[in-house]
This record gives C-alpha cells, structure tokens and sequence, in this order.
C-alpha cells in the first residue's frame, strides 16, 4: 500500500542524495534498488514500500542536518529502529526518506548512584539488563522481542511486556530523551531526576510514534533485581477458568510481577517448538511471576495456589530453581516464532480490554476464527488485559491476507466495544489508522493533530500513519474560532 504524504511539491531526491552526502558519510546513504528493499516493511510485513532514500546517520548533529535537508526540501521522513514494530508505524512514504537509527548502538552512561542508563536509540532492550546485570539491576520492560526491539523503538511505541503489571510500561521507566525536531533543533527533555517541572512533555513524547521528533538519546530508570524470583505454572481445563483466576487474584490485594496465559493452539505450537513441559490436558495455562524478599514470596505462592484450586485449576507447579522459572518463560517469549512454524504468515493483535470481560471477548474471537475459516493462536499479557491474538493464514493463497486484515480489525473493533482500547503496546501505525474513529471523535483527533502541528508544522514527520484524515495545520488552527470572541468570554481582560 502506498503511504499518505501531505501535499509537498515533487522533491529532486538526487539532489537531496548529494546534499546528504555532504553531511553524512557517502556510504551512509543509500539509494540503489537493491540496497533499499530491506527497508521497505516492518514486522507488519502486510504493509510495504520503498523509501525514495535511506540515510543511517552516525550522530545528532547529523540527524538534525537530514532533518533540517529534508524540510528544506519538502520531503517526508520516516525515523526507524529495528524494524521490529508490529503496527507498520515505520513503513516508508513513497519517495520519502527513510531514517534508520540503527549506528545510534552505545550505552553512554551507567550511574548506578542516580539508578539510571544513558543509551542511544539503537541499543535493544536486552541490551540494557545486560550491560547492568552483573551488578545487580535490570531494565524492566521486557517486550517478547527485547533481543532485537530497541529502546528508541520501545520509546516511540510506549512498548510493554510481561513485567508491565507490576512495573510498569516504557512511559513508566524513561526519565529524559534527547529529541531533534523537523526544525533541526535539539532538545533535552526530562534527565536523571524523578521530578522535572513544567508541562510532561515526556509522556507526550513516549508512543508517539515518530510523529513528533527523533529520539537520540534515551535516559531509563534502572532497578535493582528482586531477593527472590518464581514463577508458577497453573493449568485449567477452559480459558474461562483461567480468566476468573486472574481476576480473583487481582482482586486479592495481589500484584504479580507478571501474569500470561496461553491457550491449547499456542501451548500446542511452543511444545512442538521448544519443548518448555507445558501440561498436555489443559486447554489453558497461565504463568505467575512473583518477586519480592523469599519469606514474602514464599507466602504468595501459597496464596496464589489456593486462589488457582478454588478457580477449579487442574494442576499448579512452582519453580524450584532459576533453570526451571526460565524454562516456563522460554515457552510464553517462544510464542511468536513458534506460531510462524504452523503457517507461513501469521497476523499480531494488540487489543486491550478490562480483565473482567476477557471470557467474553475471548468466546467471540472463537466464532469470529470459526466464521472466517482462519485459525486463532491466543496468548496475551492478561493481568492487564492486553491481548494478542496470532491469526494463521498463508499469503500465498489469493484473498488470505486480506481475510486475516479484516478478521483482525473485526477483533480490535470488538475490544473497543466492550470498553477497551484499539492498542495496548504496539502502536497504532497504518496498522489501526482507519480504526482511531472506532475511540475517537473527529474533535478528538483533530485535538491530537493540534499537538502535532505544534511539534511539525509541515506534517513532514512520518505522514500517514496513526490519523486516518490529516489536516493541514492552518486548517486545524482556524477550526471552531469564532473572530472577534475570546477564548474565554466569561474571564476578565487586563
């Protein structure tokens, strides 16, 4: 599909290619056919495009030069990370630039005083605990794909992850940013402080998906690793059960550091995987993870144990040692490829609902898999209630593909309905673009897109995605003012 761009005159990209050769190293641009088409997808391999140019700059003030060139021009410019993003937020703008941040690979400062890590954008996730874990901390957001996802990534995506519940999600652990905007400026926002003052430009920052500003530079809080760490492994004979466990504990007074559950499909599909030692009888299994000093955990397991019995659990096993705990997790983190051994292609939701309606939601994602004649892998974050459905379908076979689109917008409509949200952690992108009126009313959007002519006055920031009708600034500016009337009539004037 092609991209949206603004109404931008008809750039001469060799020239733009030459300028950015002035400023960046030559090999550092890229615009041959062949070397581009990596970059033409994200994980949302449904939607592609080729970039017009690739840049991979190497430093800040270089990002602020392309950005500066690229407005100078009139071209649309889409910042990418890994490319692990599931929504198609970093797919290219039809003879756009595309900016990969991927040289952007160093983690600057460790300050264990201040429990915080200086990285750039391109550092992954894991990549962060594993620079830090040696001496007792950890990063704690822990999105499936921390391998590969980078916090720049994290950052524009507001990812999560299984330790979301307790700990929080991105927005909850980034203490500053370094941010270029399309003017070329650097900013710094936020630091190694708990407090900043002034408006929390930060949280607007975090998940906005590239629309505002390129990120440079990543400040994240750091913890130190819990006394004692294990995890549960609870068994039921129906989804049903496993879902009222969850509220029960919730409503306990109880927050696991993690919850997730699996259904027959995907327990299924990750023992042939990897072979974690799921149980075979059960139709559902939910992992619980609790952390804390070990007289207290030991004391939660017991809790968690007569909270799963009295939820009708057919079977209930505690980790006895780190090997085992990560062998429960090995499976849930296995989910993903191992859904791509069942079918060639496979569709990742990312609906979030209230825990008390995930039975529900869950049966009518049943029928609606029956009604399509596509397979449904269900595994999800369920202690707070985001879901992520995996539909199977092959792209080979003609109207597949477009099936599993229109089964899974059918399945993020559903969510909204019963008082969730179309995303949870994976963005919205082109993915969920035409579905933001299914939350949002057209003042609410243009509201939002208020916010971004403040930051992007020219729309040239990674147009196309998240709004499905973008207005031009000037418009937004002129809606519901009426001349000659003050904002706020009923206030005095001096």
């Amino acid at each position: 599909m092609n991209i949206a761009t603004p109404e931008l005159h008809t750039p001469d990209l060799g020239a733009l290619a030459e300028r950015f050769r002035q400023v960046l190293r030559p090999e550092c641009v890229v615009t041959d056919e062949i070397s581009r088409k990596p970059f033409e997808t994200d994980a949302q391999t449904m939607h592609r495009q080729m970039p017009g140019i690739v840049v991979l700059p190497e430093n800040t003030i270089q990002v602020a030069e392309v950005l500066k060139l690229c407005r100078e021009f009139g071209v649309p410019v889409v910042p990418r990370g890994a490319g692990t993003g599931l929504s198609g937020g970093a797919t290219p703008v039809a003879g756009g630039v595309l900016l990969a941040m991927t040289k952007f690979s160093r983690i600057l400062d460790i300050d264990y005083g201040n429990r915080a890590v200086v990285a750039q954008p391109g550092v992954t996730n894991l990549g962060i605990t594993r620079a830090i874990e040696d001496d007792g901390f950890y990063y704690a957001p822990d999105p499936s794909s921390q391998i590969a996802c980078t916090i720049g990534g994290n950052v524009a995506q507001n990812s999560g992850g299984v330790h979301c519940l307790k700990y929080g999600l991105t927005v909850n652990n980034i203490l500053g940013v370094e941010l270029v905007t399309m003017e070329g400026e650097i900013l710094r926002i936020g630091g190694k402080f708990l407090d900043p003052v002034g408006y929390d430009l930060l949280s607007i920052i975090t998940g906005s998906e590239g629309l505002l500003g390129v990120i440079t530079e990543v400040t994240v809080r750091i913890l130190p690793k819990p006394e004692t760490v294990r995890a549960l492994l609870v068994s039921f004979d129906s989804i049903e059960a496993g879902g009222a466990c969850v509220a029960d504990i919730i409503a306990s007074g109880i927050i696991p550091a993690g919850m997730e559950m699996m259904d027959r499909i995907t327990i299924d599909a990750v023992e042939e995987y990897c072979a974690p030692g799921y149980p075979a009888d059960a139709a559902a299994i939910l992992i619980c993870e609790l952390d804390g000093p070990a007289a207290e955990v030991d004391h939660l397991i017991e809790q968690v144990s007569l909270i799963a019995a009295r939820n009708g659990a057919i079977g209930v096993r505690a980790s006895e040692s780190e090997e085992e705990r990560l062998l429960f997790w090995l499976g849930r983190k296995s989910a993903f490829p191992a859904a791509a051994k069942m079918k060639p292609d496979y569709y990742v939701l990312d609906g979030t609902i209230p825990r008390n309606r995930l039975a529900e939601v869950l049966a009518r994602i049943g029928e609606l898999s029956r009604e399509s004649g596509l397979t449904i892998a269900n595994v999800f974050h369920v202690g707070d209630g985001n879901l992520h459905p995996l539909i199977l379908y092959d792209a080979n076979i003609p109207g597949e593909m477009e099936a599993a689109e229109h089964l899974g917008h059918d399945i993020l409509r559903l969510c909204v309905a019963v008082g969730g949200v179309l995303t949870g952690e994976h963005g919205v992108g082109t993915e969920k673009r035409d579905l933001m009126p299914e939350m949002f009313t057209d003042i609410d959007m243009q509201q939002q897109q208020r916010l971004k002519c403040a930051f992007d006055p020219g729309q040239h920031l990674n147009p196309g995605k998240v709004f499905p009708t973008l207005h031009r600034c000037a418009e937004l500016g002129a809606m519901h003012v009426h001349r000659g009337q003050t904002a706020f009539p009923d206030l005095p004037r001096f």
